[in-house]
Formats: C-alpha cells, structure tokens, sequence
C-alpha cells in the first residue's frame, strides 16, 4: 500500500495525523517549531490514502478501512513500541481510532479541533464569525481565493492568509475527490465506539468561533483522559494553531514537557 509519510528526527516516535482532503503539511508546519530545540523526537508525519502524496486504494472503502491502513502502517514503521499519537480534525478522529486499538502501546494524545461527530448535522457548532478582517487583503485575492479564505477565517489577515494558502488551501488541490466522496457516502463515521480512557497526558485543542467541528463535543470526552489539557481558544476558528498560534505553541510545549518528564525519565529507567 502507497501511503507517503515523512520522518524527521530520531528517538520516541510521535506520529502526526492530518485533516480531511488536507495533507502532512497542516501538522508539520504547525508541529515542527516546537521542536526545534527538542531532541529525542521521531516525529512521523502522515499522508492519509487519497490525500497529499498517498495514493487512492480501491481497497479503501470507508474510514473503518482507512483506519486499517494507518494501523498497517504503523506496525511496519515502529512495531510494538510505545508512541504518542497527534490528530487534526478528522486526523483526530482517527488518531482516537488508533488509541482504540493500540491502547497498550499509546503514552500521549494530542487533539486539535478534533472532529467528534461525523454527521456535520449532529454536531454542536456556533454561527460563523469573523472578529477581525483585512478589507484591502481580502480584494486583492482571487474570487475563489477569497471565497475559500473567508469561508474558514475567523481572523482574516495577511499572515492567517500566507499560511491558510499554503499549508490548507494548496494541499487541498492535490486531494482525490471522487475517493473522498466515496468515503463520505459510503462509512465516514466509524461502524464502532473509538470511547477509550487513557492515562497519559492528554492535550485537546478547540476554537470557540470553530463552526465546523465546534468545541463542546469535544468537551464531553474531557472524562476519558484523566491527564488531559483542555483549551477553547477565542479568536480562533478550524485553523486555530494559524489565528493564535502564540497560545497554541504555549500549550503544546507543556504538554511535550508533560511527556517527556515521563516517557523519557520511563525509557532511562
């Protein structure tokens, strides 16, 4: 099976779980300032089949398959080690189906704007909002370029812009839509609960202007992990690490700190 990914670094593995029609850029431009003074990390950075670089598979028919070909996956790259397991949006869906089935091998979850619900029309999201626009950036941009920037931004300015274009909107282009499509109508939620408990720092990420996954489903997983963090950020939406991405490097550094004070101090001993 042809799935791309990427390896930076040696040491604990952490593996790096994207968003829908979206590839491993989201997470690794938003991961790997964080470890620039950080050693000891193998961060392993994934294209999920039909998006970014990773081909479509004919034996993918829903996420449940989807899910099976990460777990493929990470079986041939780090086996029976522990690993720590990181997920955008839909990534986050599937980074709790593989907490699910590799429960004994997890030491660390991080979610950001995770997607807890699959039918959009079950979720519980706010109105669309923006709280801050540049008015000459947004008329300079293409039509498409606008309508795509403005559908998703809540702060719309020209650094949220560089990396929206960059890291969301042209990765996007390369996605396999007619796969996706397929998926969607075919099992995008799982046939089975991902419910699990984990006892090993936990870090889960919202926007409170996030009108496409919310943040209060995500609230009401908050007693399944003992260890977890839990932030709403304001002025942010589904792309909160773009609009704050201050507070968002903040609390990811703790909750590496959280981890390596543990999984380190555990591997020395």
């Amino acid at each position: 099976m042809s799935i791309y990914y990427k390896v930076i670094g040696e040491g604990y593995p952490i593996v790096m779980l994207h968003g829908w029609t979206l590839d491993h850029q989201v997470m690794l431009h938003a991961m790997e300032p964080l470890f620039e003074k950080r050693s000891g990390w193998k961060r392993i950075y994934i294209d999920l089949p039909g998006m970014g670089q990773s081909d479509p598979q004919p034996s993918i028919q829903n996420s449940d398959d989807m899910l099976e070909a990460v777990l493929r996956l990470l079986d041939e790259l780090i086996a029976d080690q522990p690993f720590i397991i990181c997920g955008n949006s839909y990534g986050g869906y599937m980074a709790r189906g593989i907490a699910h089935f590799r429960e004994a091998n997890i030491r660390g979850l991080f979610l950001m704007a995770p997607m807890i619900i699959p039918e959009f029309e079950h979720r519980e999201v706010p109105v669309q909002k923006v709280l801050k626009r540049d008015i000459n950036l947004i008329s300079n941009l293409s039509p498409e370029e606008a309508d795509e920037f403005c559908s998703m931004g809540v702060v719309q300015g020209q650094t949220e812009w560089e990396r929206f274009r960059n890291e969301i909107l042209l990765p996007s282009k390369q996605t396999n839509e007619k796969f996706l499509e397929h998926i969607r109508n075919n099992g995008y939620g799982f046939t089975f609960d991902i419910s699990s408990r984990l006892e090993y720092p936990t870090l889960i990420i919202t926007g409170r202007q996030d009108h496409v996954v919310g943040y209060q489903d995500a609230w009401r997983l908050i007693e399944d992990y003992p260890r977890a963090t839990f932030a709403v950020l304001d002025m942010a939406g589904h792309n909160l690490q773009i609009e704050q991405a201050d507070v968002f490097n903040t609390l990811v550094h703790n909750w590496l700190n959280r981890l390596e004070l543990e999984n380190f101090n555990a591997a020395i001993r």
